[in-house]
């Protein structure tokens, strides 16, 4: 079984004329202002899911600041498990700044999504404040089953890019002990802290119930990604993510095929380690 972890799904409405969304929310401008920035529907994503052979795909909107725009994205999240209830799985997506995030989480996981997710700072990384808006939606994952939620992260270091948010390792750390009890999937490899899982201390248990993504890998780092995480030991913790329509699943096929791991290992990574969030 291949299970997408990460995925990014717009109603048409926005997919057809973007620029009318730009107005107060500077963050969705920063990654869709230009006109090749890729934007998808579901029937897209399905269509690409049933070329490259992947059965279970997870997708969630965008964390708008305006809270109706939130709502609509969320809702069509919402329509499309309902609509390919075998393949789809949904996460509820939000700006955190909203006083109605954690009544948004519980709705939409009482009407069908697994879970919240991509929550981001791109403008502000993961500081205290942001730690402190996060609690009482964390508190609602734990209270729903402890379902996962994801979070937006990338490394502190090399080139920038649109989304490429001031978040350092430190602040990744006080996340993953601020919540401790919650199941937290860290994007885009975590910024890299899954290297320190070969620390003697502290590290490996404050990351217990860290998981990592592989969105945007191609991008960012060589197929050997893969098996370093497997010689640190986390390899049941890696999630494949392709942030479709960013790129492709085949992308992360060649890089996988180019690693060292063996077919099981790559399986771990296609859709095993998954199974107990999506399948």
């Amino acid at each position: 079984m291949i299970i997408d972890t990460h995925t990014h799904l717009f109603p048409e409405i926005i997919t057809q004329d973007r620029s009318r969304f730009f107005h107060n929310e500077p963050e969705f401008t920063l990654l869709y202002k230009h006109p090749k920035a890729q934007m998808a529907t579901c029937e897209q994503l399905v269509a690409a899911m049933d070329r490259h052979g992947v059965d279970i795909a997870c997708a969630s909107g965008f964390p708008w600041r305006n809270p109706e725009h939130a709502r609509a994205n969320n809702d069509y999240i919402i329509a499309c498990v309902n609509r390919f209830p075998d393949r789809i799985k949904g996460l509820a997506c939000f700006d955190l700044e909203w006083s109605g995030a954690a009544r948004e989480a519980a709705r939409c996981i009482d009407a069908g999504l697994s879970g919240v997710g991509e929550l981001a700072f791109y403008l502000s990384g993961i500081d205290k404040r942001a730690l402190d808006l996060m609690a009482e939606v964390m508190a609602v994952l734990r209270e729903k089953g402890n379902l996962p939620c994801m979070i937006h992260t990338n490394e502190p270091v090399g080139h920038a890019y649109p989304g490429k948010t001031p978040v350092t390792l430190e602040q990744i750390q006080h996340l993953a002990q601020t919540f401790p009890d919650n199941r937290i999937i860290l994007a885009h490899w975590g910024g890299g802290i899954f290297f320190y899982h070969v620390m003697k201390k502290q590290l490996k248990h404050t990351l217990k119930n860290i998981w990592y993504d592989t969105a945007a890998s191609p991008f960012l780092y060589d197929p050997a990604i893969y098996d370093m995480a497997a010689q640190a030991g986390v390899l049941e913790k890696v999630l494949l993510g392709t942030d479709f329509p960013l790129l492709l699943p085949d992308r992360y096929f060649q890089d996988l095929a180019a690693s060292g791991l063996n077919k099981a290992q790559q399986q771990m990574v296609l859709g095993g380690n998954a199974a107990i969030f999506y399948a």
